[in-house]
């Protein structure tokens, strides 16, 4: 191999490792929820999740569920306008039993993640 090609897979190895960190913060991850991922809570009024970055909120969505599968919530889930990694989703009272959220997560740029949990309600 000659000077030229080693700077070249060089300078073409330095480059992906400085932009690896930015790949994989293109996917945005849930850092809080509230209700949290196994809680035994009192019905909650809303879930909201944190997440590690903004949202697009045209894309992302909370919706929560029964123990048997069925929808819950008949709000539609907004993300905060003053906190964009923040989504949430109102909920009419709930009896007890075991629910799980789903949520969505478009990062801002347009990467998609999903994902669910459950809790309970006393």
């Amino acid at each position: 191999m000659n000077n030229t090609t080693r700077c070249a897979a060089a300078l073409a190895l330095s480059l992906a490792l400085a932009l690896a960190p930015l790949a994989a913060r293109a996917h945005v991850f849930p850092q809080k929820q509230d209700p949290g991922a196994g809680a035994t809570v009192e019905a909650p009024a809303k879930v909201t999740i944190a997440f590690d970055g903004p949202l697009e909120p045209a894309f992302s969505s909370l919706t929560v569920t029964d123990a048997s599968g069925k929808q819950v919530n008949t709000a539609k889930s907004t993300v905060d306008a003053q906190h964009p990694d923040v989504a949430s989703v109102a909920l009419p009272t709930l009896a007890a039993g075991k629910y799980t959220v789903h949520w969505v997560a478009v990062a801002s740029d347009g990467h998609r993640t999903h994902g669910d949990y459950s809790f309970n309600v006393k």
